[in-house]
């Protein structure tokens, strides 16, 4: 069963003016369709792989927050600062620090949340 329809379209894909013979057409050739289904898929790929991606980086954030006691580098996470930023702080008396020796400095987590509340 075949139909004469004849329809004017634009391809989705290169954007060129073609004749469809039906209504549901979307690309002028299967070259076209072909290209259309790579470029999908390769967003697809890449979606994927970003969300991948902000996981892996949220997740030791997430961690972080279980901890009671963290380090320097772990804080300057935390507070989204630089590691020399939070030795000012320390040096400066505002973050509370216990040094148990000559490179170990730790902070407890509930002094850092006392500290932005």
């Amino acid at each position: 069963m075949s139909s004469n329809i004849k329809v004017q379209r634009i391809c989705q894909h290169c954007n060129i003016e073609f004749t469809a013979r039906t209504t549901v057409t979307k690309y002028c050739s299967d070259n076209c369709a072909k290209r259309a289904y790579k470029a999908r898929i390769r967003a697809e790929k890449i979606k994927v792989s970003k969300k991948e991606t902000t996981k892996i980086i949220t997740q030791p954030i997430e961690i972080l927050k279980t901890k009671e006691f963290l380090n320097v580098r772990e804080t300057s996470i935390l507070l989204g600062c630089s590691i020399r930023t939070v030795y000012r702080l320390i040096d400066k008396r505002i973050v509370k620090a216990v040094n148990l020796g000559e490179r170990i400095t730790r902070i407890k987590h509930s002094d850092l949340n006392n500290l932005l509340s």
